[in-house]
């Protein structure tokens, strides 16, 4: 089993059988060992998987169980949270998650601040963000570019507004 990150995203999924089959074919996640089951219930306690070489961890939904209501995304009416993968090509990756299920909430395009990026909820709940370096910017360039994204998004609302 590889060593435990510093930091690693713990999931809460309501079908931990289901996130990992879809974790394996959107991401190419590999299991780092085998799931951890609960005696009589069958679900899973523990899974380590390896996505773009960093790990996630997952669990079904056991908030049951501890007397708290479900902890899962779709429970809570979604997650403040995303997360981030970087790719030296994102194309293929973003076209498996699609396929796979995982529903785009942000399409995948070429950026002001020179990434290709966009972000995804996977059938679970959980939010994604997929990203490639097309180009180093400076800080300034970042803000000089951001600065004419919002002016021109300013522009367009301006002219809807007024049509």
């Amino acid at each position: 089993m590889t060593p435990i990150p510093p930091l690693t995203p713990y999931l809460t999924v309501s079908d931990a059988v289901g996130a990992i089959e879809f974790y394996i074919k959107a991401f190419n996640a590999l299991p780092d060992g085998e799931p951890h089951l609960m005696p009589e219930t069958g679900k899973i306690m523990h899974m380590r998987l390896m996505v773009n070489g960093s790990m996630i961890m997952l669990a079904d939904d056991l908030a049951a169980m501890m007397g708290h209501p479900p902890s899962t995304p779709e429970a809570l009416g979604g997650s403040p949270v995303t997360l981030a993968l970087q790719f030296d090509d994102v194309q293929p990756v973003w076209d498996s998650a699609v396929a796979a299920g995982a529903t785009v909430t942000m399409p995948l395009a070429d950026q002001f601040w020179g990434a290709r990026y966009g972000q995804l909820t996977d059938p679970f709940g959980h939010k994604w963000s997929l990203s490639q370096t097309l180009k180093s910017m400076s800080s300034e360039e970042i803000q000089s570019a951001d600065d004419a994204a919002l002016s021109k998004k300013s522009t367009l609302l301006a002219e809807e507004a007024a049509a």
